[in-house]
């Protein structure tokens, strides 16, 4: 075992990181995002970063008068870019689970939105139940809530995985995946393109709190308790004064908040 090495290790790495979190003033946050999650972050054709997270995160460093620099970072990547130092936040419909609270903290939810299982318009799956998928292959992004759900929940289908959303709707659409798991929002969003016409929604899935989480937030490393008190008053005030309901309703018609 190492058990005593990597305590040492890992309290000189906390003592660290807490007086470098103590010395930031927080004029600057570097904010990490995966762009390929429509309407919540993708990029445009001119490759500007833009959607409802985005927007959102823009309004809270404006009410922290702090100056937000968003990079474009890969999902799988974009915790240990956190853990890192390499961004000091996370804002990426990132759902606030109690395996994440293991490595990271979070803010209070900027939304919550159900999943949704999709197919094509002549599948013979009829729900979100695990017998209405026995046997099927489904596909989600990795690392996520989604991936854990069908990994779970169904255990007699097949979990396919993807690096991004954007590769699991492709596999969908030319037939070489029975399904796929995603927020309803997310898999709306894409059936009302040319590309998403091929399929429909053939059932919610009910939220499961071990698996889901409580919504998505904005992530912070631990240390950074300053960081995330600010950002939870700047929410606070967004969505009290109507700038987050400003920015939801150009998105969508219901409240993102969710319950």
């Amino acid at each position: 075992m190492r058990l005593a090495s990597h305590i040492t290790v890992a309290a000189v790495a906390f003592v660290a990181a807490t007086s470098l979190a103590a010395a930031k003033d927080w004029t600057t946050v570097r904010i990490g995002t995966d762009a390929t999650y429509p309407p919540f972050e993708s990029q445009d054709a001119s490759g500007e970063i833009v959607g409802f997270d985005i927007d959102i995160v823009k309004a809270l460093c404006a009410e922290m008068k702090v100056t937000c620099e968003i990079a474009n970072t890969a999902w799988d990547g974009i915790i240990p870019a956190l853990t890192s130092g390499k961004i000091e936040a996370i804002i990426s419909s990132m759902s606030i689970t109690p395996e994440r609270l293991e490595q990271i903290d979070f803010t209070d939810k900027v939304y919550n939105t159900p999943a949704a299982i999709v197919a094509a318009k002549d599948s013979d799956i009829a729900g979100a139940a695990p017998g209405d998928v026995a046997g099927k292959v489904i596909g989600a992004q990795v690392s996520t809530t989604h991936a854990t759900y069908v990994e779970q929940m169904y255990p007699d289908a097949e979990l396919k995985t993807y690096p991004t959303a954007d590769e699991y709707k492709l596999d969908l659409a030319n037939g070489r995946l029975d399904a796929a798991v995603d927020d309803i929002v997310v898999l709306n969003d894409w059936l009302a393109t040319d590309d998403g016409a091929c399929c429909k929604v053939v059932g919610t899935i009910t939220p499961v709190a071990e698996i889901h989480g409580l919504g998505a937030g904005i992530g912070i490393r631990k240390e950074d308790t300053d960081l995330k008190e600010m950002f939870n008053a700047a929410l606070g005030t967004i969505r009290a004064n109507g700038t987050y309901k400003e920015i939801n309703d150009r998105y969508f018609d219901f409240d993102a908040y969710g319950g």
